[in-house]
């Protein structure tokens, strides 16, 4: 046995707005015809159980021009008029509507103020579903994604040479340069110091032959 799902509706002059409440909906179909008829089926669960309507509407519509939206929720629709005028009701019979249909009144505007409502809020074929969202994205393609980032940060590469790591060691190396620099020359002065110059040697000898001499005359 089949259940009926929730139905929501509203209308301006030219648009009847209706939305299927039935989260988790599997496969939901719609079907419209011109003489004002709705129809929708779907299952929900596990067990597959089935939810389906089957409305006779007020008046007369374009399906030509009426859009169908399949979200994962709610199934949305948007229905043409035939003829543009107030629906009194969105059913052909008259009376109380059954209890799964209810005014939407979230998108609901009376006859008198529908100039100064808002226009095509509702109007799903100007987004055509995810695909509007899908061209919207496109749009930006001048962007390229991360990779337009990517080009953006690579028309920054004049900055790769600046490695602050090179510079603080290039900074170190430069304080350290005069102190090795001096390290360098007291190095140099202690090995000129420890080297004996010829000059040196040769007073050396010197002295050394004279006391030999002054020994051999003493002995004679």
């Amino acid at each position: 046995m089949s259940r009926h799902p929730e139905i929501l509706w509203a209308q301006r002059s030219d648009k009847v707005f209706i939305t299927v409440e039935l989260p988790d909906a599997k496969n939901p179909q719609v079907k419209l015809e011109p003489d004002g008829r709705f129809i929708f089926s779907a299952t929900v669960g596990a067990t597959d159980t089935k939810f389906e309507t089957d409305l006779e509407l007020f008046g007369a519509i374009d399906v030509d021009n009426s859009h169908v939206n399949k979200g994962l929720r709610h199934t949305s629709v948007v229905l043409e008029k035939a003829e543009k005028e107030w629906w009194k009701r969105l059913l052909k019979a008259e009376g109380k509507a059954p209890t799964f249909v209810k005014v939407d009144w979230n998108k609901w505007v009376d006859e008198d103020e529908e100039d100064e409502a808002p226009k095509d809020n509702f109007d799903l074929g100007g987004m055509g579903g995810m695909g509007g969202m899908e061209s919207m994205m496109g749009g930006m393609g001048g962007m390229g994604g991360m990779g337009g980032m990517e080009s953006m940060m690579g028309g920054m590469g004049g900055m790769g040479g600046m490695d602050f790591g090179n510079m603080e060691d290039d900074d170190e190396d430069e304080e350290d340069l005069p102190e090795l620099k001096a390290m360098e020359a007291g190095e140099s002065e202690a090995a000129v110091e420890s080297e004996p110059t010829n000059v040196d040697v040769e007073k050396t000898t010197e002295e050394g032959a004279q006391e030999s001499e002054a020994s051999a005359a003493a002995k004679v």
